[in-house]
């Protein structure tokens, strides 16, 4: 038998006790074979697969009470209704108290079983009669037949169906938009609004569904719809499909009840006509309504112009339009903390229509700006430039970008300030400016610089009205480009000591953060929440925390979210209020995704898993970022070098460093700078063992992040033979800059010490005195001098002829010597010139020759002849009494032979 794992002697053992728990309770209410064939259906849910679970027991439909409910039944119960994945098992009449029998008081499921009818149960007998509640009475939540996946949320994504056993992909082959309509209406999700067929199929996608799909647009669920088995098993082969859903049908214009190409906004919300307030509508919104309804270019949007029903139904929602989507369900939208509507207050349009219309371009406008004739003109042209914001993770905040002559560029921080900002806050409608920022605060942008020196008074409408240098005239890159942050600059995050992804739900807004309030906070606003954050696709509230303490703002409360909310700016809400609700009622959630910060992903975690590259071409290359504090940041390049790239490369496992990259070689990161001047000799097992300045202490800009690229994969040896233990691997390191260098110094340190060893030596020798320690001495340099000697052998001896001009003749010299030091006079030594081994001295030339004392060593001249002695009246006969000069050695006395060590002849 195959070994089971921990996972399955877990549900063994759990199943185990449930059984046992089965058994005891059925001795108690008695028992019923196995067998039985029960219908099921699921009430009081939003949608046919959740809801509180009933059978059908002789034509009677009953509850099941079960205080050990879980999701290993739901998991049933689901794949018996064709309802997907069981995803929650509520107890305690979640969905509601049942009313008449309740059937069944226990069932026991291992998860696997097809139906509930393999499953371990009690007895079938009205237990209502016998003292059981409905208090009790179970219910399910499915994932459903059919989902869409890896989109924005639950409304948007790639099409699969479940089969009883696993997701599988649907084939976009003779895939139809009222198949797309059926999926959209049964999820939830609103109507289809487009479709794409031909999105490649992966392998991580699982298998393909071997149907196609044919219906006709009213059925009620995918399910039911005809299936065709796909021709010759080409759905294996073929490519899936995606689906997007909105709750944003249709959009008209009416006047005096009749649809034109004028008149007030009217938008279908899942089939439901409203008008939109006008909280936030300019020109770009109404030029995309124009083009959607094909009726030209907006001319205006006059305020109060139609008349508005008192009970007329209003869509309190701003759309973020740039002017040149397609459709108004392409623009961003926002519906969190809009203020409610006053009456007349209706977003109003007025386009060209279907006849032909020129406007002159805004360019051509010569009125100055802010006068009466310049707004009239304004209204009366075509301005082809736009305005929009980027990298600022929301619609109120960004990187300032213009729209002229077709193309998009920046504009230049010089003289940028409030007042430039609280023009671009108006004209784009986001409220009142709160900053501007300057030295691209909000990344470097690309392309044309095309302002610079603006020089707003604030009270222009239009940023490119306000003086400058005039368009594409500039002396600035895009590291000096502007940006500023509004007030209904919007963001959000959870605020916990040691969790991420879980604690105080806070939201930005109005320059300050504040708290959210918890109601309703349903499963739906939950699971938004959860997604806006990056946390997963659930969440609960956490209701036992204590409430804290502090004074805040409590921005928001009644937030209702929908499936087709892509995140939680788009859920309706109460209007923004500064204490929205009491300060115990503030949110504490807990997202699916749940990890403590000092860890990236699920703990434990190792200095690996904090360390990541960015942006690189290949896995082992990048920008380096770290983990810290519950978030991602970059490294600055101050000192960055091969030694600290070496450390990181081997870290990740990418083998040795090639380059160490500065300067934001793979783009500039975002967030937080985490360190700075870090200094790493190479050897060092983890980034985290270098010296650095303080974690989140630079001067540095996200211009300066560090880079490095890898060799690649660490090699791996081939596992030893056992009993043999194999050597200790070379560090991939120890052949960097730093090491060697260090090579270098350490053989330079230790030739130093032999030398201050040698003249250690030599000193000893001579504070002993006499012949007898020169004689020692000059034995124990013989060894060291002997090469010495040869080379001066070689550079020195000259001809004999030249060398000896003496009238003695040769048979009066010794020859001893000569065999070795042969270029060796035989001179009287003065005692004049007696000096320590350390002394100094020159002697001032005669006869050409020049001789230099240092040490104690003669230095000559290279270009002279020997002289005799009558020729060198300086050269005299050194006394024995003088033991300081450990380089004479004294040949017998019969000779009274002097030969030099140690001495340098240069012939001048």
């Amino acid at each position: 038998m195959a070994p089971q794992s921990l996972p399955q002697l877990l549900d063994a053992h759990r199943f185990s006790l449930k059984e046992s728990q089965v058994v005891q309770r059925l001795s108690e209410v008695g028992s019923q074979p196995l067998g039985w064939t029960s219908d099921l259906r699921l009430q009081n849910g939003g949608h046919r697969c959740e809801g509180r679970v009933e059978v059908n027991y002789q034509g009677t439909w009953g509850t099941v009470n079960d205080p050990d409910w879980d999701l290993a039944e739901a998991a049933v119960v689901c794949r018996q209704l064709e309802c997907g994945d069981g995803v929650d098992a509520p107890r305690g009449a979640y969905f509601g108290s049942g009313v008449g029998p309740i059937w069944l008081s226990y069932l026991s499921c291992k998860g696997t079983e097809l139906n509930v009818n393999d499953c371990l149960r009690s007895m079938f007998q009205n237990y209502h009669n016998a003292d059981y509640s409905h208090n009790w009475d179970v219910g399910v939540v499915c994932s459903g037949f059919v989902r869409l996946v890896r989109g924005d949320g639950p409304c948007s994504g790639q099409v699969e169906v479940h089969s009883g056993r696993k997701w599988n992909s649907v084939s976009g082959g003779n895939f139809t938009f009222s198949s797309a309509q059926v999926i959209c209406a049964e999820l939830r999700c609103g109507r289809a609004v487009s479709i794409l067929v031909d999105v490649p199929f992966r392998e991580s996608d699982g298998q393909v569904w071997a149907e196609e799909f044919w219906c006709a647009g009213p059925e009620p669920e995918l399910r039911v719809c005809p299936r065709v088995p796909c021709p010759g098993g080409t759905c294996q082969h073929s490519r899936t499909v995606q689906v997007v859903c909105s709750v944003y049908i249709e959009v008209r214009l009416m006047k005096n009840g009749t649809s034109q190409c004028e008149g007030n906004l009217e938008l279908n919300i899942s089939g439901e006509w409203r008008m939109l307030c006008a909280s936030h509508w300019n020109m770009a919104n109404a030029d995309v309504v124009c083009r959607q309804l094909g009726c030209g270019v907006a001319l205006s949007i006059p305020k109060g112009a139609y008349f508005v029903e008192r009970d007329a139904q209003i869509w309190k929602a701003q759309f973020h339009c740039s002017g040149a989507e397609s459709s108004l369900w392409n623009c961003p939208v926002t519906a969190l903390g809009i203020p409610d509507c006053p009456h007349g207050n209706m977003a109003t349009v007025i386009c060209s229509g279907n006849q032909t219309h020129v406007l002159l371009e805004c360019d051509s406008v010569s009125e100055p700006p802010g006068s009466a004739a310049s707004e009239e003109s304004a209204a009366n042209c075509s301005d082809s430039r736009q305005l929009r914001l980027v990298d600022g993770g929301g619609h109120y905040a960004g990187r300032v970008k213009v729209l002229h002559q077709g193309s998009w560029g920046t504009i230049c921080d010089d003289s940028w300030d409030l007042n430039d900002a609280r023009v671009v806050c108006a004209q784009l409608g986001c409220g009142e400016a709160l900053n501007a920022t300057v030295s691209a605060h909000f990344g470097e942008g690309s392309g044309h610089i095309w302002l610079d020196d603006v020089n707003c008074t604030g009270k222009e409408s239009h940023v490119w009205q306000c003086p400058s240098r005039g368009w594409g005239q500039h002396n600035c890159r895009h590291k000096e480009d502007v940006g500023f942050i509004c007030s209904e600059f919007l963001a959000l995050k959870t605020v916990s000591e040691d969790q991420e992804c879980a604690g105080w739900l806070e939201v930005f807004y109005n320059g300050t953060w504040g708290s959210v309030c918890r109601s309703p906070m349903e499963a739906t606003t939950l699971s938004t929440i959860c997604r806006h954050l990056g946390c997963g696709d659930s969440g609960t509230l956490d209701s036992s925390v204590n409430f804290r303490e502090g004074s805040r703002p409590r921005w928001v409360d009644g937030i209702q979210c929908r499936n087709t909310d892509r995140s939680l700016w788009q859920c309706p809400s109460d209007p923004w209020k500064y204490n929205s609700c009491r300060q115990n009622d503030e949110a504490y959630i807990i997202c699916a995704g749940r990890r403590p910060k000092s860890c990236p992903t699920a703990a434990p975690c190792t200095d690996r898993e904090k360390l990541r590259l960015s942006d690189g071409d290949t896995k082992c290359s990048g920008r380096v970022e770290v983990w810290h504090n519950g978030s991602w940041g970059t490294v600055c390049d101050d000192s960055w070098s091969l030694s600290e790239a070496e450390v990181v490369c081997q870290q990740l496992g990418c083998g040795s460093a090639l380059e160490a990259l500065q300067g934001a070689a793979f783009g500039p990161g975002n967030g937080s700078i985490w360190l700075d001047e870090v200094r790493c000799r190479g050897r060092e097992s983890s980034l985290w063992a270098c010296p650095a300045k303080p974690w989140g202490q630079s001067n540095c800009k996200h211009e300066e992040d560090a880079g490095l690229r890898c060799s690649g994969e660490r090699t791996t040896l081939p596992t030893t033979t056992a009993g043999i233990k194999s050597g200790p691997s070379l560090v991939p390191g120890i052949f960097s800059l730093p090491g060697i260098l260090c090579l270098i110094l350490g053989t330079l340190l230790f030739l130093v010490l032999i030398i201050l060893v040698i003249q250690l030596h030599r000193w000893r020798v001579e504070r002993r005195g006499g012949l007898q320690g020169v004689l020692a001495l000059s034995s124990f340099e013989d060894a060291l001098d002997e090469a010495m000697y040869e080379e001066i052998d070689y550079f020195v001896r000259p001809k004999k002829e030249d060398l000896l001009r003496s009238p003695e003749p040769p048979a009066q010299r010794t020859d001893a010597s000569s065999e070795v030091y042969d270029d060796a006079e035989e001179v009287p030594v003065p005692k004049t010139f007696s000096a320590s081994p350390m002394s100094k001295w020159k002697v001032s030339p005669e006869n050409g020759v020049n001789v230099f004392q240092i040490g104690s060593s003669l230095h000559l001249p290279t270009g002279a002849a020997h002289p005799g002695k009558e020729d060198n009246p300086w050269l005299l006969q050194w006394g024995k009494e003088e033991p300081e000069y450990d380089d004479v050695e004294l040949n017998t006395p019969a000779t009274s032979t002097v030969a030099f060590h140690d001495v340098a002849f240069k012939m001048q």
